[in-house]
C-alpha cells in the first residue's frame, strides 16, 4: 500500500479565530490546490458564511515569496468574512523572497498615465487600456491590468508580473517585450502570472507558482506570448 499524504491543509479553531496550517513538507502547489477546493467547498458553508472570523496562515518551515502570499490572499478573497491577519513561520523569519522592499500604492493607473516605481510594487486597482506601470523589480496588480506592465526595465530577467485578471496590451519583462493574443479567451478566469524564460514570456495559473525554480526544470502546460 502507498503512504499517504498528509492533507495540504489543516483548519483548526480557536476562541481567537482559525489557524490554517499549511503542510511545508508538500509542494506549494499542491498546498494551493488543497486550500482552493477547502475555501470552495459548500459543506463548510456554516463556517465559510457566517460573522466574520480572524485567520492566521502557519507556514511551519516554509519560506514563501511575496507572489506565493499573495496567491493565498487571492483564494481567501472568496470568503469575505475570512481575515487574514498574519502568516507565521515556526523556527525561521517570515521572509518575503528577497522582496522586503516591496510597497503597497492603490488607485487607478488610467489612459495616457505611467506609474514608475523603483523596487518590487504591490498595486491595489486597475491598470486601464493605455496605462503603464514600470518597476525595476516585480509587479503585483490586486485588479485588472489591461494596460501596459514592465517589471524589471533595468534589466532583472527574475522579476515576475502578477495580476487577479491579466488581459494586458503589452506585457514586458527586461528587455524582452511581448504582445498578448488578438482576442482574449473570457473564459480563462483566476489570477495568473508572467516571467522570462528562454528569452520568451510565459504566462501561467497562478498555482503552478509554487514550482517555479531558479532552474526552471519543468515544462508542462507554458503559454507563451
Amino acid at each position: 500500500m502507498g503512504k499517504t499524504l498528509k492533507p495540504g491543509v489543516t483548519i483548526k479553531g480557536t476562541k481567537d479565530g482559525l489557524f490554517f496550517f499549511l503542510d511545508d513538507s508538500r509542494p506549494f502547489s499542491d498546498v494551493l490546490a488543497d486550500l482552493k477546493e477547502k475555501l470552495e467547498n459548500s459543506h463548510a458553508a456554516h463556517i465559510w458564511d457566517g460573522p466574520d472570523l480572524n485567520v492566521i496562515i502557519k507556514l511551519g518551515k516554509r519560506q514563501i515569496t511575496k507572489a506565493e502570499e499573495i496567491a493565498v490572499r487571492e483564494l481567501f478573497s472568496v470568503r469575505k468574512n475570512l481575515i487574514i491577519q498574519e502568516f507565521e513561520s515556526d523556527d525561521i523569519p517570515y521572509l518575503l523572497g528577497g522582496e522586503q522592499d516591496l510597497v503597497i500604492k492603490s488607485g487607478t493607473v488610467r489612459s495616457g498615465q505611467v506609474l514608475i516605481h523603483k523596487g518590487n510594487l504591490l498595486f491595489l486597482g486597475d491598470v486601464n487600456p493605455g496605462g503603464t506601470i514600470q518597476c525595476t523589480g516585480s509587479i503585483y496588480v490586486l485588479g485588472a491590468l489591461r494596460g501596459l506592465a514592465h517589471a524589471g526595465c533595468e534589466g532583472d530577467t527574475n522579476a515576475i508580473i502578477v495580476a487577479s485578471v491579466l488581459r494586458p496590451t503589452q506585457l514586458r519583462i527586461a528587455d524582452v517585450i511581448s504582445r498578448p493574443p488578438d482576442k482574449w479567451d473570457e473564459s480563462e478566469i483566476g489570477m495568473r502570472f508572467a516571467y522570462m524564460i528562454d528569452n520568451q514570456i510565459v504566462v501561467e495559473r497562478i498555482h503552478h507558482l509554487g514550482q517555479l525554480k531558479p532552474e526552471l526544470e519543468w515544462k508542462e502546460g507554458r503559454r507563451h506570448f
